[in-house]
């Protein structure tokens, strides 16, 4: 039996993940998968993520990796992937996902923080809405993996940070977490807690033998939120959250822009069939552009 090469990060949530992945494909498959550690520019540069490229920096390097031959398969947080097409790469499977809200990773709940608390995020979807909640707060930009940003709340450098409580599940650190967000509360990223496999389009048994980890409520799902996301032709930069859900056998899907300063938003919902996931998005997004989104999604908050 093949052992299929996949491609990974380096750090401990993406090798975390891309184990989990491993082990449910071999159980299904019975081929054997060996983890390749792959180094990004997202995991070498330091800036923010809007200044270096948005969520392609830490996605660009494993698709080479795929084109090259290097690797069979890759395993992504599907929120980092750019939501245009990648020549010559196929999106073979979504597994089913995991819990896909944020959580407050501090002492105390958001509403016990005090006046001025600093809370610490990466995400400008998540400044605006933290803004939108506690406009007091001193929101800080941050960057580096979850175990780096938990310690600046330890060291009391911050009060408090964001993070996805997906990935907090899987690597062991739920005991940081003070508060999970509902998504009326804050809006999850489009594809936040999925996962994507992707292989080279030329390679169709591969994509077939992928396609047994892929879960269809998960696609329909992930589907819709990031089809809002590209037809506001918006990246990691602009403060947008969408949410899809399987309820009674329909797609209910709720999508927002907030502005960056959390004073004004655009919040819209939409149900529809679950085979209707790219036109749900799609219809949403233009009630939201009709709305004035794209106004909000270009104003930036001056320099403090």
């Amino acid at each position: 039996m093949t052992v299929l090469r996949l491609g990974t990060r380096k750090s401990l949530m993406a090798t975390t993940q891309s184990q989990l992945v491993a082990d449910a494909l071999s159980e299904r498959t019975g081929h054997a998968v060996e983890l390749v550690g792959v180094t990004t520019e997202g995991d070498v540069s330091k800036a923010l993520l809007a200044q270096i490229g948005g969520t392609g920096v830490f996605v660009n390097a494993l698709r080479d990796r795929l084109l090259a031959g290097e690797v069979d398969f890759a395993v992504h947080s599907l929120k980092d992937l750019p939501t245009g097409p990648a020549e010559g790469i196929a999106l073979a499977a979504t597994p089913r996902r995991d819990d896909p809200r944020d959580a407050l990773c501090g002492p105390a709940k958001l509403a016990d923080l005090p006046p001025g608390a600093r809370v610490g995020t990466g995400s400008p979807r998540r400044v605006a809405q933290l803004r939108a909640m506690r406009p007091d707060l001193d929101v800080v930009p941050i960057r580096g993996n979850a175990d780096t940003r938990l310690r600046k709340v330890t060291d009391g450098e911050l009060d408090a940070v964001v993070l996805a409580y997906a990935g907090l599940t899987r690597i062991g650190r739920l005991e940081a977490v003070a508060e999970i967000f509902d998504p009326d509360q804050m809006l999850p990223a489009p594809g936040q807690g999925s996962l994507a496999l992707e292989c080279r389009a030329d390679r169709t048994e591969l994509r077939a033998l992928l396609g047994t980890v892929d879960d269809a409520a998960t696609r329909a799902a992930v589907t819709a939120e990031r089809t809002v996301l590209a037809v506001l032709e918006a990246g990691c930069s602009a403060p947008v959250g969408a949410y899809a859900a399987e309820v009674e056998q329909k797609l209910h899907l709720t999508a927002a822009v907030v502005a960056h300063d959390g004073s004004r938003q655009v919040r819209l919902s939409a149900s529809g069939h679950l085979d209707e996931a790219e036109r749900l998005g799609r219809d949403l997004a233009a009630r939201l552009l009709g709305q004035g989104a794209d106004q909000l999604m270009g104003e930036r908050l001056e320099p403090q």
